[in-house]
């Protein structure tokens, strides 16, 4: 599966229009400085990378065999950085993982370790004081690599630092290692770190004992906030950094595994977004036998993207991104009114609330006129947790259904009904495999197959075209808006929003068939 936001590799891809002609004009011919600040837009990359992999993780190696190993990935991120500096680019991101690999143990991966003092480093330049710490050579070319491409560097790497026995976390090793985030200004100089802080069975590093809030500012498009991978799903520090309100924009460095049809890296990039109404700068591993693909620039109204299963090689994106994001939650749109079925959204939302008051029934009598047929609930396993669905088999209808106190409404029509099983499933609990979180989920899908038992498997192609409001009454103000459709593309719904103490997307012009269609909740004190 190949999907790329035309334009999206060698050639420039632009978005956000009305800002990125006088950006280009300046950026292409000028070096950055404290005027760009004054000028709508910056321009982005990240760099989808195929990483250069240790044949064996776990054997013990010299710090002389592990650079090596590192330098020809950072080659590869060398060329990415000249190749969007001539484009103008002031700031590029590289994924998580991608300089030394993945899989080792905690004494396996030692040698790929840079020493990083635990005090702040403020005005450390490694490219221009190669000398001032031992084992800093992986910061040293990174930072001279800022200096060449003129752009602010996000890169992920890991790091040593020594502790003593007097701190109660130090290891018995003495030392912690950590999974890191770096970023150098385009001068080279150092600009901040951040420890990533829920690791994802990742037993070569240590949890950091604080949550980095992690922001930098920058000249040109002000307060950026960092984290990694897994983080995402997390309150600290993804949502936490955001309590900033000069915070506009993420980089996001991770080596994320698909899983449909609810987390898939390009979905939950730009629900994260949408939900937060900030550009979402990712730069994913690029490992499709590992299942992982899926990088991109998410503004909350538009992406540039790209998800590759069929080819090994890496990805590089470039696009124009808005200083100030313009968001989706709680537009307004004067068509509302004339839109019957926004209409019957509204009654529907004001009918008797009464009949959520059970968690067990799938249809609400009140809205009885928009339901062709009752539709009997069923259970499967999706994202290994145990949906309630109902069957959507109808051309048109309303649909109802519950699961320990969140109901999810489904109001629909669509032209034709086609030979595709799609279901209405909700999930309110504790998700406890490949992570412990707590959830509230209201998600259409398109099922594998025609038996109750395929929805919720892995889907990428679908027909099935629809009008639609999904709804629920979630007890969390977290929720990420996953809206995909086929081919791994991307949509922007018509409208997201609260309305009568329920969060609601609204769509009503689909360009190909709907794959996901779902409302995430996180109850993040329960988990």
């Amino acid at each position: 599966m190949v999907c790329s936001m035309p334009g999206a590799s060698s050639r420039l891809a632009l978005f956000l229009c009305g800002c990125y002609v006088v950006a280009l004009r300046v950026h292409a011919t000028e070096h950055h400085g404290a005027e760009d600040h004054e000028t709508d837009c910056y321009m982005a990359a990240v760099y989808e990378h195929q990483p250069i992999l240790s044949l064996d993780p776990l054997a013990l190696t010299g710090r002389k065999q592990a650079l090596e190993l590192m330098r020809q990935n950072l080659d590869i991120y060398e060329q990415q950085v000249m190749t969007a500096a001539q484009k103008g680019v002031q700031i590029i991101v590289f994924p998580e993982d991608g300089i030394h690999g993945f899989n080792f143990t905690r004494t396996s991966i030692y040698p790929f370790l840079d020493f990083m003092p635990s005090s702040p480093l403020g005005g450390w330049n490694p490219c221009l004081e190669p000398h001032r710490f031992s084992d800093t050579e992986v910061l040293q070319r990174l930072s001279c690599m800022a200096i060449k491409g003129d752009m602010f560097l996000v890169a992920n790497l890991g790091t040593k630092h020594p502790c003593q026995s007097s701190d109660p976390g130090c290891p018995s090793d003495g030392r912690y290692q950590f999974n890191t985030n770096i970023v150098f200004s385009n001068n080279g100089t150092f600009v901040a770190c951040y420890h990533k802080k829920n690791l994802y069975f990742e037993a070569a590093f240590d949890t950091p004992l604080q949550v980095d809030g992690t922001v930098f500012d920058t000249p040109f498009a002000g307060k950026f906030g960092v984290f990694t991978c897994f983080d995402v799903l997390f309150f600290d520090p993804a949502i936490s950094l955001l309590r900033d309100a000069e915070v506009k924009h993420v980089v996001f460095p991770a080596a994320w595994m698909n899983q449909l049809p609810l987390l898939a890296a390009v979905q939950i990039q730009r629900a994260f977004a949408m939900a937060f109404g900030v550009n979402f700068l990712a730069a994913n591993i690029h490992h499709p036998s590992l299942g992982m693909t899926g990088s991109g620039i998410h503004s909350p109204l538009k992406s540039v993207w790209h998800h590759d299963m069929e080819n090994l090689t890496g990805h590089l994106i470039m696009a124009q991104v808005a200083n100030n994001p313009q968001g989706l939650v709680g537009t307004e749109n004067v068509a509302d009114k004339m839109d019957p079925s926004h209409g019957q959204f509204l009654q529907l939302l004001a009918a008797d609330s009464s009949c959520e008051k059970d968690a067990q029934e799938a249809h609400c009598g009140g809205a009885t006129q928009w339901s062709t047929s009752a539709a009997p609930t069923f259970h499967s396993e999706m994202m290994y947790d145990n949906f309630t669905l109902v069957p959507v088999w109808e051309k048109e209808g309303y649909l109802r259904v519950c699961a320990n106190g969140l109901c999810c409404h489904f109001l629909y029509r669509r032209p034709t009904v086609s030979a595709e099983l799609y279901a209405l499933g909700v999930f309110d609990g504790l998700h406890t495999v490949h992570g412990t979180y707590y959830v509230q989920v209201c998600s259409l899908v398109k099922c594998g197959g025609l038996g109750f038992d395929t929805c919720g498997q892995e889907v990428t192609e679908a027909t099935g075209i629809f009008e639609f409001h999904l709804w629920g009454n979630f007890s969390t103000p977290y929720i990420f808006p996953l809206f995909l459709t086929s081919g791994m593309t991307l949509e922007t719904p018509d409208q997201l929003g609260w309305k009568n103490g329920h969060y609601f997307l609204r769509e009503s012009g689909l360009s190909s068939g709907l794959v996901t269609a779902a409302l995430y909740g996180r109850v993040y004190e329960r988990d």
